[in-house]
């Protein structure tokens, strides 16, 4: 007789969420289930006087805690939106941190547009399982990722903007219980950026543009999208490249070192292979489990793109270490301006690495007409000024 495993219990398993017993699961099949030792709580920031400013505000500069409880607990629902608007008020520069366990580090720490999908100063509407920003135009801000704690969490606003929050709005839903169920896990999720460098040797010689392209056999210069220590498993990632060149930026393979094996364990094929999509895309789309919710518009693959995918019922497990790589370019070749959010548990709240300060999270410039215009004219001074040149 074959042992069936209902679909909706794997997932609860791999991402963190009670099975039975304790806290619902947002699944159909389970609502039906009377839990017990189960109470549901809010933290929000309703007008404590009973009228209609339902808002913080929080100075330049400024900390502020929105969410602190004692005891054990599983954080279900996250609604944030914030004012003013993205275009005067930039989320690359407001930080979220999220504490677990009484710890003095955070487990989480990422600026707000960009672990909730909104990548540079931009504001766009985003749709996934774990993560959205609806509308309008991508300014409410949601999380339904499961957030376990036995013994207190706390939740940090800071705003590094240089100017003011007017308002600050936010709910944060959890479920408070005596004791968390079995193997919970612990939710991380860690920021990073770097602006690339180009291969010195080739420059940027991707699809062999200049020539005969070199191996890369040991991942050693690529970008890092997480490094992890302990147990547990990852699921998932948004990731923002900002090409300057009209170049293909996807040739680079994902790279994933299991356990301190020095070879990766996983070897993807291509950046757009690793998103589920392929044949360097350049079109809107959004699955639960992946999508390019952002997309260039401009010549090539110049721009900005945006593209994501969660390992819902595929998530990568590790008993000592977790380092996931991806190349910028075939064999590191390309300068690309690189930000990411990295979400996965662990057995217990861990220390992450120091995110980027607000300067090296600054967007670079976009490119336009006037730049590529600039280009040619430093090709033709280099051709000779041959006014009839054309530019092949």
């Amino acid at each position: 007789m074959k042992l069936i495993i209902p679909i909706t219990i794997i997932i609860a398993m791999t991402i963190g969420c009670p099975v039975s017993g304790q806290g619902l699961q947002n699944d159909l099949s389970n609502l039906s289930i009377i839990q017990k030792g189960v109470k549901s709580k809010r933290i929000s920031s309703y007008d404590r006087t009973g009228g209609a400013d339902d808002f913080l505000k929080i100075a330049r500069g400024e900390k502020k805690i929105i969410f602190q409880v004692e005891g054990a607990g599983i954080i279900n629902h996250i609604w944030i939106t914030v004012a003013p608007d993205p275009g005067s008020l930039s989320r690359n520069d407001i930080i979220l941190r999220m504490y677990w366990d009484g710890k003095e580090y955070p487990s989480v720490e990422s600026p707000l547009g960009p672990f909730f999908g909104q990548g540079w100063n931009e504001s766009y509407e985003y749709s996934s399982l774990p993560l959205s920003a609806s509308p309008v135009q991508g300014r409410g801000l949601v999380s339904y990722f499961s957030m376990p704690f036995a013994k207190g969490a706390r939740i940090e606003i800071e705003n590094q903007s240089g100017r003011d929050i007017s308002a600050f709005y936010y709910n944060i839903d959890y479920e408070e219980m005596e004791k968390l169920p079995a193997n919970s896990g612990r939710f991380h999720a860690w920021y990073n950026k770097q602006l690339t460098e180009a291969s010195e040797i080739e420059g940027e010689n991707e699809w062999g543009a200049f020539g005969k392209q070199a191996p890369n056999e040991t991942g050693k210069d690529n970008y890092l999208i997480a490094d992890i220590k302990g147990k547990g498993h990852f699921v998932g990632v948004n990731y923002f490249v900002h090409s300057p060149t009209p170049m293909w930026y996807g040739e680079g393979d994902d790279m994933i070192f299991i356990d301190d094996s020095l070879k990766p364990a996983l070897y993807g094929t291509g950046t757009e292979d690793y998103f589920n999509s392929a044949w360097c895309p350049k079109s809107i789309y959004s699955h639960p489990y992946y999508g390019y919710p952002r997309v260039n518009n401009d010549i090539g693959w110049l721009g900005r793109t945006h593209m994501y995918r969660f390992h819902i019922t595929d998530p990568i497990f590790f008993d000592k270490s977790l380092r996931f790589t991806i190349e910028h370019g075939h064999n590191n070749l390309l300068t690309l301006d690189l930000a990411s959010v990295a979400y996965w548990y662990q057995s217990e709240a861990a220390r992450i690495p120091p995110i980027p300060d607000a300067e090296a999270r600054r967007p670079k410039p976009m490119i336009g007409p006037v730049d590529l215009h600039r280009w040619r004219n430093e090709w033709r001074k280099n051709k000779g000024n041959d006014p009839q040149l054309w530019g092949n």
